[in-house]
């Protein structure tokens, strides 16, 4: 890599994608999406893909990791991990700058890590050993294999019998080293009241303007309700609005409650990231997009002095 890798992260309807995109725009960038969702065609709405921000001036901004799967398909931590890092070979090659941009904490922490994840197959033996234990057995096993930060594998019985599966085999596989590579990380942050508000805005204009279709499509093209609930969020609340088990209004109050909750847990995963000896230069959301930009910008030429 000729040039560091620059990260712009941060919480739900904090601006992310603008300014990465404005950035890019600035110097010649290419985006990586760290983000669970986006990498799924037709599911653009509901995560927030903000496609009309990567044209700027009459250019498109080159993306990677985006609509790169059919909604359904599987993809995971594992996945992501090896496309970032072919992506990030392939930018090296057009001597663009990378900005890796997203909120998912496990893909953030996936691209910055000392080690390449390792390929687990399902382990039948391991998973007829689990499939009496109940939820609790299963999330104090897990505990004891590894620290637990993603709450929601303990909320989904599969996923927490495949965190076990993963947790299992990596406790007697080695691991093998990430390719080095310079990086600089951004952090957008503003007081919880002001991303509540975002929050409460945005999903009022998703909802005006085509979530409830989306999700309706994506029933059409054959994901069924139990997959899109697995998505979460926007996709979960939507399903069960669509099957009447909640009606408008609750979508909305319980949905915008869920990504505010979501919101301040992407806030614990960037502090905990912190605390592991990763360092943030956080930036008000609140500043003018072109201050944000050339702070970058300034804290990029200083770095490369160094």
């Amino acid at each position: 890599m000729k040039k560091p890798l620059i990260v712009i992260l941060g919480p739900t309807a904090i601006g992310k994608t603008k300014l990465a995109c404005y950035l890019a725009y600035n110097i010649g960038g290419e985006l990586i999406s760290a983000d669970s969702r986006q990498v799924y065609k037709g599911m653009d709405i509901g995560t927030g893909k903000d496609l009309e921000d990567f044209k700027i001036n009459g250019k498109t901004i080159p993306s990677h990791l985006i609509d790169i799967k059919s909604a359904g398909e599987e993809y995971n931590v594992f996945s992501f991990q090896n496309d970032f890092l072919n992506a990030l070979q392939n930018i090296a090659k057009t001597d663009s700058w990378p900005i890796l941009c997203g909120g998912t904490g496990m893909y953030l922490e996936a691209a910055l890590s000392d080690y390449k994840f390792l390929k687990v197959d399902e382990n039948v033996d391991l998973r007829e050993r689990l499939h009496n234990n109940t939820l609790k057995e299963l999330i104090e096993y897990l505990e004891k294999l590894k620290p637990l930060h993603n709450q929601s594998d303990t909320k989904d019985r599969s996923r927490l019998v495949r965190s076990i599966e993963i947790a299992e085999y990596e406790s007697t596989h080695a691991k093998e080293p990430m390719p080095s590579f310079e990086r600089i990380i951004f952090g957008v942050k503003a007081e919880r009241s002001i991303i509540k508000k975002n929050i409460h805005s945005r999903l009022k204009h998703r909802i005006d303007n085509g979530l409830i279709e989306e999700v309706e499509q994506l029933l059409v093209n054959g994901i069924t309700h139990h997959k899109l609930q697995y998505y979460g969020l926007e996709y979960k609340y939507v399903s069960l609005y669509l099957l009447n088990e909640i009606d408008k209004n609750q979508l909305f109050t319980e949905l915008y409650k869920s990504i505010s909750a979501y919101a301040k847990r992407q806030m614990t995963w960037f502090r905990r990231m912190e605390k592991k000896g990763i360092k943030i230069h956080w930036i008000s959301a609140e500043k003018p997009l072109d201050e944000k930009v050339a702070y970058i910008q300034q804290k990029i030429k200083d770095f490369e002095t160094v």
